[in-house]
């Protein structure tokens, strides 16, 4: 584990960092996304950010390739949004792979993409529209958690799906949020919505009804509503 440092403003983070294209995945503060990294391109990658300043960002490509997470086009264009994260663990296998925990700092915005001789990309960002995103907690008093929590009930009972319901309570309600954001089964462009809500409200709401939508269309499910 590495101890992380404190970001207060958007100044604090480097204005271009390496990024990850992946398709349906985001990041979000606080979140953390397990990765198991074996490309040589992202192989090169997280040894650089290991030995830098430890942060990488996620962000998906603008339109998905059929049957490939990341595009193996270099000039294969990317949202605008996406999210840094901070590399606070990792483990070097055997088999030359390695398994890196990514847990996110702020959202950024895409100016341009830079030249590099590195076999990965690296993009020039603005964190100036996400300052917020770094302030812990942010939000939390706006969302509605009793509505949340009654509406996971829901979807996983239907989808058969087992929780730690313990852990879930005690979570705190950004925590909350932003791991189910990350972690939810949803396709690209629904996971880009959670990833570019607004605030912590705004993103709650949009999980509840992305849990309604599939609850809806889910044969088991009778056409359930979320509370």
């Amino acid at each position: 584990m590495f101890p992380a440092p404190r970001y207060n403003h958007g100044s604090d983070l480097p204005p271009s960092i390496p990024v990850f294209p992946l398709t349906g995945a985001i990041l979000l503060p606080r979140a953390t996304m397990p990765l198991n990294i074996f490309e040589p391109r992202y192989l090169a990658m997280i040894d650089n950010a290991i030995s830098g300043s430890r942060i990488v960002g996620m962000i998906q490509p603008l339109k998905p390739e059929p049957d490939q997470e990341s595009p193996t086009e270099r000039a294969a264009p990317l949202k605008g949004v996406g999210c840094a994260g901070r590399i606070t663990a990792f483990q070097e296998l055997d088999d030359g792979r390695i398994l890196i925990s990514l847990t996110g700092i702020a959202r950024f915005k895409t100016i341009a993409e830079l030249e590099t001789d590195e076999p990965y990309r690296i993009c020039q960002v603005d964190f100036s529209s996400y300052e917020n995103d770094l302030i812990t907690g942010y939000g939390e008093e706006d969302v509605d958690r009793a509505a949340l929590l009654e509406g996971l009930r829901s979807y996983m009972a239907i989808n058969s799906l087992d929780a730690d319901w313990d852990a879930i309570s005690k979570a705190p309600t950004e925590l909350l949020v932003n791991s189910l954001s990350v972690i939810s089964p949803f396709g690209a462009e629904e996971k880009q919505a959670l990833l570019e809500a607004p605030d912590l409200k705004a993103r709650a709401e949009t999980l509840a009804t992305l849990a309604q939508m599939e609850l809806a269309t889910t044969d088991t499910g009778g056409g359930g509503q979320l509370q």
